[in-house]
């Protein structure tokens, strides 16, 4: 059986990961609020850390999405209402890590769990969980490519952070924290830097290219696959955003020469 009938559910999961993520990510990264997908994301493990903990893992999607809409609800608030609204953000990610060891200390198996919520491992992701990841993503992605752009106002934004919610509770519990922060940011940022190509489009196609390493050399040289997604997603973009920052500084000062 070649690698590709044996992981297309974790390919194919990855590509749907980058492409809905990507949707978020140029977002976040234009408004200047980086830390919120972290944020909601760390607040939405804590449900998941409750389930596991204290309710032999039932209702875990249904405590996970409670507590990531709470997060998105106060988010939306607070970037109304709040000064250094990053401050902020930054405490309720802090709020949220310590909340889960907390609760987590409880658990013998606490440690082992602590880094499941951190970086999971899609690598052997069933059809069916891939079916339902799907049917959420495409429902999310409708949302925001069809009805978010008309909304105005207060409803617009709070559309946003529900639909980032809802995304969030899903990745959460198939890749974890850590993957999910790191494919929101990473991929968009490169797409962002660059200014041939249109933002959207290269950031999926850098972070499809991007996670598909990963999870090849995660499967050949049995790494762990959340932390080696995070770890080829952030290095390939830091990598592309300084290459590229040092070839406009070299062209800039050639056409200053000129």
């Amino acid at each position: 059986m070649s690698i590709v009938e044996l992981l297309w559910p974790a390919f194919m999961l990855a590509i749907a990961l980058v492409f809905i993520h990507t949707v978020f990510g140029l977002e976040i990264i234009r408004r200047g609020v980086i830390f919120t997908d972290l944020a909601i994301g760390q607040i939405a493990a804590i449900g998941m850390a409750i389930s596991v903990a204290f309710m032999q893992g039932q209702y875990q999607t249904a405590m996970t999405f409670t507590f990531a809409f709470l997060a998105a609800l106060l988010i939306t608030w607070a970037t109304k209402k709040i000064e250094k609204i990053e401050a902020f953000i930054g405490l309720l990610y802090a709020l949220g890590i310590s909340s889960i060891m907390l609760i987590l200390a409880q658990s013998s198996e606490g440690t082992e769990l602590f880094s499941k919520l951190s970086a999971a491992d899609i690598l052997f992701t069933s059809a069916d969980s891939l079916y339902k990841s799907l049917a959420i993503y495409g429902t999310v992605a409708f949302v925001m490519f069809v009805i978010y752009p008309r909304l105005r106002g207060n409803l617009k934004e709070f559309l946003f952070f529900t639909m980032l919610a809802v995304t969030v509770t899903s990745s959460v519990q198939s890749a974890g924290v850590l993957v999910v922060f790191s494919l929101l940011i990473a991929p968009s940022y490169a797409g962002l830097t660059q200014k041939k190509y249109n933002a959207f489009v290269f950031a999926c196609s850098f972070g499809t290219m991007a996670i598909i390493g990963a999870l090849v050399g995660s499967y050949y040289f049995d790494l762990p696959t959340g932390y080696a997604i995070i770890f080829v997603n952030v290095f390939a973009s830091l990598l592309f955003v300084v290459i590229s920052s040092i070839m406009r500084a070299k062209k800039g000062v050639l056409h200053n020469e000129k």
